[in-house]
């Protein structure tokens, strides 16, 4: 009998249908994978199941196969049917058509399903990790409360961190802690979407594991989603390859990722390209921070650095290396505790350490900037997003064509892009406001990029494209890319120069080849075990 059923469910934004007549099932106790790129319909499945407002099914069914207490409304997999309830009751079986049931039993299914989203981090920022996970637990006396929050913690690996403030915590830890507290609700289902998109291999793998030990080898239903091959082999009993709302193909996790990943064209093969002279200079660049709890944070500490005009050059390192921190300081929105930081505006050096018209005031207008926690105006639509939102003022018609020429640089086609100006980022999958993030960017033409894990929500396909699509704008607009990165094959598709970054410092700079030679094996090893 199986858990959860989805009956010929259809789910339309704005005219343009997401999911189409879709049909699938999952077995209590399985994991089904979802692979897809970005905009398949991967994450509006997986907010649907959970019962997200705005996601009840145009068409179909949602139906779950429970056991539910009469008396307390109690839910559990079917599995527990038969059994006694900690109110008194019995469980009974009992199939619920999701969306279209009882109030409260809605709310109650909803309450025993975890979720997890791609770039969320739900956590309560002044408190301590031990107490985020706290928070999540519930129905357990308070020293069993107390082991088990340990228990996850360190199931994420996050046991070194246990009296750390959230807010102080690198965006892999909060994704961690973010893990621990779902785990810590005790789900019957737990949703995964996108869980390790934007992380570095080695947090992406503690991820992994987490799920494996804590959901997966519990034998806890999940369905996850994600354009990660590796993700899909290891935790998947069977995978589901969505393309625009319809199943393409479906079955065991290394056929179906074999034939998903024959898909992924290669980048066009990279040229040496002649890169002019210096046009940033780093010397000495420090910040440190004074935390209560940690003392003194070297977030980035002493660091060299030259890029040269029209180069493509990228910074590589694990989470929590001072990667962010260090483009934070480059574009002038934090201040360095020491160093000098000169960026070349035409023929002039500009102080990027000097406040005002004179100083980084000057040159910021020439410098774009996509963070990796990026965000769009949520009342605006895409054409709006790419205009008037970024104070760029544009006759309406070549707005229009300004907008479609930059959202085909980033890997749409002509026809989905004329269809995407009017949408609103809500209505866009994860990696394709990610990519209408980097559009806007892009469309501004400024002297210098830097681009935050750029392709952290994308699909290997979608990667391709915007790896061309930073050569061409490289090419064509003689712009300097400073990208910062843990992806491996993006840095060695698309980057000049590579420097390598831990604890705050550059240790290494050079060939993109070398670098990542020296992470595999023996650099590689040594980060895992030293960070």
């Amino acid at each position: 009998m199986s858990f959860i059923e989805v009956k010929n469910v259809t789910k339309t934004f704005n005219g343009t249908k997401i999911l189409k007549n879709l049909d699938m099932s999952i077995d209590e106790g399985k994991v089904l994978g979802i692979l897809g790129r970005s905009g398949s319909g991967k994450s509006v499945l997986i907010n649907m199941l959970r019962g997200m407002k705005d996601y009840r099914p145009d068409e179909g069914q949602i139906i779950y196969t429970i056991a539910l207490c009469q008396n307390c409304l109690r839910v559990e997999p079917p599995s527990a049917t038969g059994k006694i309830c900690k109110c008194g009751g019995k469980f009974e079986l009992e199939k619920v058509d999701f969306w279209n049931s009882d109030r409260k039993l809605f709310a109650a299914i909803k309450r025993r399903i975890s979720i997890m989203l791609q770039r969320t981090f739900a956590l309560y920022e002044d408190d301590t990790v031990i107490d985020n996970v706290l928070k999540s637990i519930t129905g357990h006396k308070e020293e069993d409360s107390m082991y088990m929050a340990i228990d996850v913690i360190e199931m994420a690996q996050m046991a070194h961190r246990i009296t750390h403030i959230a807010r102080d915590l690198s965006g892999g830890e909060k994704q961690r802690v973010v893990l621990a507290r779902q785990i810590a609700k005790e789900p019957m289902i737990f949703l995964a979407d996108e869980p390790t998109g934007t992380l570095d291999p080695k947090t992406a793998e503690l991820i992994h594991q987490a799920l494996l030990s804590g959901v997966k080898n519990k034998g806890t239903t999940m369905i996850i989603t994600s354009h990660w091959p590796e993700v899909m082999k290891k935790l998947s009993d069977h995978v589901v390859w969505l393309e625009k709302g319809e199943i393409l193909v479906e079955g065991d996790p290394e056929t179906v990722v074999q034939e998903f990943m024959s898909q992924v064209p290669l980048p066009e093969k990279k040229d040496v390209f002649k890169t002019g002279g210096p046009i940033i200079e780093m010397e000495n660049v420090k910040k440190h921070y004074y935390s209560i709890e940690r003392g003194v944070v070297k977030a980035v500490d002493g660091i060299d650095l030259t890029v040269n005009a029209n180069e493509i050059f990228g910074i590589v390192g694990l989470s929590g290396a001072g990667k962010t921190t260090f483009s934070r300081i480059l574009y002038g929105l934090t201040d360095p505790s020491a160093g000098k930081i000169e960026v070349k505006l035409g023929e002039t050096w500009i102080d990027m350490t000097q406040k005002g018209p004179v100083g980084r005031g000057r040159v910021i207008p020439y410098i774009g900037i996509l963070h990796q926690e990026y965000s769009l105006y949520p009342h605006r639509d895409v054409l709006g997003n790419l205009t008037e939102a970024i104070s760029l003022e544009l006759p309406a018609e070549f707005a229009k064509i300004k907008a479609i020429y930059v959202l085909k640089a980033v890997g749409f086609d002509e026809n989905y892009a004329n269809n995407l100006l009017t949408k609103y980022p809500d209505e866009l999958s994860g990696g394709e406001r990610h990519r209408v993030a980097l559009a806007q960017v892009l469309i501004k033409e400024p002297n210098i990029v830097i681009l935050d894990e750029p392709t952290g929500t994308m699909d290997p396909i979608t990667r391709v494209q915007v790896t061309d699509s930073i050569r061409r704008a490289r090419d064509e607009l003689n712009q300097t890319f400073l990208i910062i990165s843990h992806d491996m094959d993006f840095v060695l598709d698309v980057c000049d120069r590579a420097a390598l970054m831990r604890g705050g410092k550059i240790l290494k700079i050079g060939d993109p080849k070398e670098i990542v030679e020296d992470l595999t094996p023996k650099e590689k090893e040594k980060m895992l075990t030293e960070e």
